[in-house]
């Protein structure tokens, strides 16, 4: 599985994101689907990227910068022939890496409430996120998770998959 930069108006990948968008509009009334359409993934403040392997596209995931000690995950998404086969841990190894190498404190998500975000809310609390209120310009919404990450004393995110070494 390849993890690299992308664009989130490529053809396959703007298909995987309409589907996000569409289970979202389905799963959560619209003002609680807070999902970035493709072209708002294009913004600056925004780092996308995808997986891959043997060409396909697998899922795919964002790293928002909210401030310069913070980002939000947002837009992740895993193909439903590709679930189980840790795309999403993939992503998210990418996600917490380039948070680390950018100096924040804190990673952030908002997630929803609903059973279908249950494998979500789950792949992330694995990763030691917790629940935390809201950040940014989100309200309490009973549609809505709120997690937190922090990095350690040293600055360092407990990387998915990363063997940690003695000191």
């Amino acid at each position: 599985m390849n993890l690299q930069l992308d664009d989130p108006c490529a053809a396959d990948v703007l298909a995987l994101l309409e589907e996000h968008l569409a289970d979202m509009f389905a799963t959560s009334p619209a003002e609680s689907v807070h999902a970035l359409d493709p072209e708002a993934l294009r913004d600056p403040s925004v780092t996308f990227w995808t997986v891959r392997g043997h060409g396909l596209l697998l899922g795919c995931g964002a790293l928002r910068e909210l401030n310069p000690e913070q980002g939000e995950i947002k837009s992740m998404r895993t193909a439903a022939s590709a679930r189980g086969l840790g795309v999403a841990t993939r992503i998210l190894q990418g996600i917490l890496a380039e948070a680390q190498a950018r100096g924040y404190r804190s990673v952030l998500l908002e997630t929803g409430t609903e059973d279908f975000f249950a494998p979500a809310r789950r792949l992330y609390a694995r990763h030691g996120f917790t629940e935390c209120p809201p950040f940014g310009t989100y309200t309490e919404d009973p549609h809505s998770v709120f997690m937190a990450l922090d990095a350690d004393a040293s600055g360092r995110f407990p990387v998915p998959g990363r063997q940690e070494t003695a000191h």
